[in-house]
């Protein structure tokens, strides 16, 4: 790539990263584009709620999407890892891990999560498939059917409520001693809600599908669905050595514009926000485009 300089240059090249290049490319911007292609989500068969696109599949709607940003010739793409990124008086000065150096005026980071899966058996192969982790992405497809929720205290009591519209065969597996308030208990037993305590040994899967929940006492439960909030970190730490903000929940910190604390610097998608779907992120990168436009706009009129 002979190009060494551009006026932006996005970190993550998903569905948040890319609606911000089309955004920006659409606006005339010299934009990069740098991806390692491991979207968070490529486990995912289907991806849902997303108006024109729902039952599609996450890399198909991928494929399509680079493609339409790529009839923009103002964006360019690289395929690799960001190593170091630096902040100087004239931009940013992003070095990547084979070495290629890259300059830009504003940096986007639309880099997403990374979700740290427990050390369950079988977890792993049915996370995104048949465990998931958002009822409005996912509930419609396995409503009324046996259905389990990882959780513990009082996230699993507001889990446990919130999938109760989904089915009503619903279990709460607290994968140890509940931490639920005997008032918390007390309401979910009303509603029909078994509260198991004993550890969960592994997942009975097929292909990823799961069929039954093994605990360490030898029981087991009968599920076509699970439903777990694992904690997560950042996927890319580099915002963090910039001096960009992190959020009580481990989240970068930006304002109603998309801009994170350190000026020139902006986020959007999975990094910024608890609603992770594909159209949160299209949405909050589309208009991190229009307002990274905006402002480079502003600047050349001072």
């Amino acid at each position: 790539m002979k190009q060494k300089h551009f006026e932006v240059i996005i970190i993550g090249g998903s569905y948040s990263g890319l609606s911000a290049a089309m955004s920006l490319g659409r606006s005339l911007r010299q934009v990069l584009v740098i991806d390692s292609g491991l979207p968070c989500n490529r486990q995912t068969p289907h991806s849902h709620n997303f108006i024109t696109q729902d039952g599609e599949k996450p890399a198909v709607i991928l494929k399509k999407a680079k493609l339409q940003v790529d009839i923009y010739k103002t964006v360019q793409f690289y395929n690799g890892l960001v190593a170091t990124t630096v902040k100087t008086d004239k931009g940013f000065v992003i070095t990547t891990e084979s070495g290629n150096v890259f300059t830009s005026r504003k940096v986007l980071f639309a880099t997403g999560v990374k979700d740290l899966l427990p050390e369950i058996k079988g977890f792993q192969e049915c996370w995104g498939i048949s465990v998931l982790h958002c009822p409005y992405c996912h509930g419609y497809e396995v409503k009324n059917e046996k259905t389990a929720i990882i959780a513990n205290g009082e996230m699993g009591f507001e889990f446990a409520k919130l999938i109760s519209n989904w089915t009503k065969d619903l279990r709460l597996c607290t994968n140890g001693k509940s931490e639920l308030t005997s008032d918390q208990t007390q309401i979910l037993k009303n509603y029909g809600v078994l509260i198991l305590e004993e550890e969960i040994f592994f997942l009975d899967h097929n292909e990823g599908y799961v069929k039954n929940i093994i605990f360490k006492n030898g029981e087991k439960v009968e599920v076509k669905a699970i439903y777990t909030r694992p904690p997560f970190e950042q996927h890319c730490r580099i915002p963090e050595t910039l001096g960009c903000d992190i959020s009580e929940q481990g989240l970068l910190k930006v304002d109603l514009m998309q801009k994170t604390n350190v000026p020139d610097i902006f986020a959007s998608g999975d990094c910024t926000t608890q609603m992770r779907s594909v159209a949160i992120a299209v949405s909050t990168g589309t208009f991190a485009g229009a307002v990274i436009n905006k402002e480079l706009i502003d600047e050349g009129f001072r």
